[in-house]
């Protein structure tokens, strides 16, 4: 089964996502992660590339007969088919969970006193969470 986390930064997705991961002995796939990678190794350019290797991983190890759990910010609606597309392209079962932080003053309280978890990545300010483009999802999905 595919679990695709989606939500803001600071909402608490990689703490639940990397929990149920660790609960259920799944592949974890953190776009963050793939993405400072290849900012250290001097390949990264803005775009999907991140979230098309997570797609590919996913693929293989949903082959294998794995769950797996992919962390994104996922903010848009072709990111979000995408993921789905991975499970069905293979008949297996997904489930699509957005982490939200109802509290406006939570929110930003988490943003700015959080600490980076992987070497080297410039966490998001405020303001760039603020105004980041995300969209309205379209369709039925779980809210925690």
């Amino acid at each position: 089964m595919l679990y695709i986390f989606s939500g803001l930064p600071g909402t608490g997705k990689s703490t639940l996502s990397s929990a149920l991961a660790k609960d259920y002995k799944a592949t974890y796939l953190r776009v963050d992660v793939v993405e400072q990678a290849m900012r250290v190794a001097g390949t990264w350019v803005d775009g999907p590339a991140g979230y098309i290797v997570c797609y590919a991983m996913a693929s293989q190890n949903l082959q294998l007969g794995l769950d797996v759990i992919a962390d994104s910010v996922n903010p848009i609606g072709i990111t979000r088919q995408d993921w789905r597309n991975v499970a069905e392209s293979l008949e297996k079962p997904f489930v699509e969970i957005e982490v939200i932080c109802s509290d406006e003053r939570e929110h930003r309280h988490r943003i700015e006193t959080r600490v980076a978890d992987i070497p080297s990545f410039a966490l998001p300010t405020w303001e760039q969470v603020r105004n980041r483009k995300y969209d309205v999802w379209d369709r039925e999905h779980i809210i925690i």
